[in-house]
C-alpha cells in the first residue's frame, strides 16, 4: 500500500504514513456487506490534510509559528500606558524571532502577524520610551 500524500511504500494496518504523518484512510473491501445505516464513503483527497495545506480558518491564524501570532497580539496589545513598553520590547522580538521561523520553514504561516507585531511593538516602544525620557526630564530640569 502507497501512501496517498508522499507515495511511499507503508504497511496496510498502520493509521498514518512514518514519513509525511498524513493519516491513512483504509478502504473497506467491497466483498463485505455494507451497512445501510453507515454514513456515506468521502473520497480520501478530502478527510486526508496535507502538511502544505492550511488550516480550518484558511491560514489566516498561523497556529504553526506562535511567535508570530503572540507577537500580533502583543503588539497591539503594547498601545496600553503603564504596559506598552514592556509589551512593545516583547512584541518587536518575539516578530523578529516569528519572521526567522518563517524563513527557515516556509510552510508556515504568519510572516503578517509577525510584522503587525514588529511595527506595532517599534512604534509604542519608541513612543512610551519617548514619554518616560520627557517625564524624567520634567522632573529633573524643573525652573
Amino acid at each position: 500500500m502507497n501512501c496517498p500524500n508522499c507515495n511511499k511504500q507503508v504497511e496496510s494496518d498502520w493509521q498514518s504514513c512514518p514519513f509525511c504523518q498524513t493519516e491513512i484512510i483504509v478502504q473497506a473491501d467491497s466483498a463485505e456487506p455494507s451497512n445501510p445505516f453507515s454514513a456515506p464513503a468521502t473520497p480520501a483527497d478530502q478527510t486526508v490534510q496535507r502538511e502544505n495545506e492550511g488550516d480550518a480558518t484558511g491560514g489566516l491564524i498561523p497556529y504553526k509559528n506562535p511567535k508570530a501570532l503572540i507577537a500580533y497580539y502583543l503588539g497591539i496589545a503594547s498601545g496600553l500606558p503603564l504596559i506598552g513598553l514592556p509589551l512593545g520590547i516583547a512584541a518587536f522580538v518575539l516578530g523578529i524571532l516569528g519572521l526567522r521561523a518563517r524563513k527557515e520553514n516556509p510552510v508556515i504561516k504568519g510572516s503578517a502577524h509577525a510584522w503587525i507585531g514588529i511595527g506595532c511593538g517599534g512604534i509604542f516602544t519608541l513612543l512610551w520610551g519617548a514619554l518616560i525620557v520627557i517625564m524624567i526630564a520634567s522632573i529633573f530640569f524643573r525652573p
